[in-house]
């Protein structure tokens, strides 16, 4: 394989993973996604109702949010007789949650003032 193709194929696979990577924020980025992946963090385990309950936002609104979150691995459920209840998936998941409030608390004030990324 000529010596261009193989930096190609690599720079075509580096590209990939800074994809995939960003990706993964973005599932976090949504505030009802973050807003129920911290409440799972929270409470350890809740239902549907109880998270319709705490972001009061319609069943179909938290059942899409649920869904995503639940394809991309934040999440899992189990049932129990007519109930879902989800619960966050990896423990890391906490650590990354309590690190950002961190890198947010000591930059609040250039975060909020930012005109670069898209307001909510």
């Amino acid at each position: 394989m000529p010596y261009n193709q193989v930096d190609r194929e690599l720079k075509d696979l580096e590209d990939r993973q800074w994809e995939l990577h960003a990706k993964f924020f973005d599932g976090l980025a949504n505030p009802t996604r973050l807003k129920i992946v911290e409440l799972l963090l929270e409470r350890g385990e809740m239902n549907v109702r109880e998270i319709i309950e705490a972001v009061q936002m319609s069943q179909g609104q938290v059942s899409n949010q649920l869904a995503c979150l639940k394809w991309c691995g934040y999440v899992t459920s189990r049932s129990e007789g007519k109930f879902v209840y989800y619960r966050v998936t990896d423990t890391r998941i906490r650590d990354l949650i309590n690190l950002a409030r961190a890198v947010v608390a000591d930059n609040a004030e250039n975060i909020r003032a930012c005109t670069r990324i898209g307001n909510r």
